[in-house]
């Protein structure tokens, strides 16, 4: 009994140093508020009508997840602009995403995961232009991600649309309420960078990352990768403003990653007989998760790592070796991401510039 109350006990201290005030806690809470209305609402019959769509709910709950993830406003009308403006960088995503796969599947085409390289250029371009540019570019990203997932056609172009509808509903709703007891992190400016041969800085970050996930297709195409699109994510946003940035990044992604797969494969037997318990688990990995950024890249990695791996658990992914290919696959992207940000196309702050 003395050992629990000494482990709880030491568990609110972390919880204290990681989050004095609470704010993240509450942004922890919101985000996953906000996937489960906007997963829930894409399950009504009423929205789905007669015939359903098993996607709508994927779609909402990912987009009204991650515009909450990406949004950092101290007001609630900042905040609401922003959520709105995330959610539908995520339907024009998905929707490019549906509009081009017929220009680029079938035979002896490049096939849609080229898309995917658009959107990671545009992840690293947006990143210099401030909280609000980085995740558009980011939302347009993940927005491409859910629909070649869920393999959308030109007859789920109205899904995707509703499924916007449903998330920015599904993630304003909890940030109006949540008002002013939730303070954004604030994010310390990074180091001043010179441009490489003639182009900007945000150039120079949207073409590591295109440029690492186009060797990633590449390999793909040639000896078949397990989940290509984990080591695709995986060099897009372990992308920095500056080669040191990018080294760390990559760093704290491999730590946590490596923490993390282990700690939700364990949790396989646990998954299959008892989802409800899965759930919460991963809504509160998420609240660590929420908690950890920005400062703890490392824990945020470990906490996404291990939700994704008991979700997709609790769905019916019961492969050890699939769900273990998320380690390997993060350390191709992140190795691929490192190379070009590091050797290639190497971003160095001004001051080491100067002769």
């Amino acid at each position: 009994m003395r050992q629990n109350v000494q482990s709880a006990k030491g568990l609110l201290g972390w919880l204290e140093t990681m989050d004095p005030g609470a704010q993240r806690r509450i942004k922890g809470l919101r985000l996953v508020t906000a996937y489960g209305i906007a997963a829930l609402l894409g399950t009504s019959g009423a929205i789905q009508g007669p015939a359903g769509n098993s996607s709508l709910s994927t779609l909402a709950g990912g987009f009204a997840l991650w515009a909450s993830v990406l949004e950092a406003r101290g007001n609630r009308r900042d905040s609401t602009r922003d959520l709105l403006l995330l959610c539908t960088a995520a339907v024009l995503g998905s929707l490019s995403m549906i509009a081009l796969t017929p220009l680029l599947g079938g035979p002896g085409r490049p096939g849609p995961e080229v898309l995917l390289v658009l959107g990671s250029f545009l992840v690293g371009y947006f990143r210099r232009y401030g909280i609000l540019g980085g995740g558009i570019g980011a939302q347009i990203f993940l927005g491409q991600l859910l629909a070649y997932n869920a393999g959308l056609t030109t007859t789920d172009l109205g899904t995707v649309g509703i499924a916007g509808l449903i998330a920015a509903l599904g993630a304003v709703v909890p940030r109006v309420l949540s008002g002013p007891a939730e303070k954004p992190a604030v994010t310390p400016p990074g180091p001043q960078v010179e441009g490489l041969w003639g182009m900007s800085p945000n150039l120079v970050m949207g073409l590591q990352s295109a440029l690492a996930a186009t060797v990633i297709i590449a390999a793909n195409f040639a000896v078949g990768l397990e989940e290509s699109v984990w080591a695709i994510t995986a060099c897009t946003f372990v992308i920095s403003g500056s080669a040191h940035g990018t080294s760390d990044r990559v760093r704290r992604r491999m730590l946590g990653t490596l923490v993390g797969v282990p700690l939700g494969i364990a949790c396989l037997p646990i998954a299959e007989h008892f989802p409800l318990v899965v759930w919460s688990l991963a809504a509160i990995a998420m609240v660590i998760y929420a908690m950890a950024l920005p400062e703890r890249y490392d824990i945020a990695c470990g906490a996404f790592a291990f939700t994704l791996m008991i979700t997709m658990a609790a769905s019916g992914v019961h492969s050890a070796r699939l769900l273990s290919a998320r380690l390997w696959e993060t350390a191709i992207g992140a190795t691929l991401g490192l190379i070009a940000a590091t050797v290639v196309l190497p971003l160095r702050p001004v001051e080491e510039a100067l002769p």
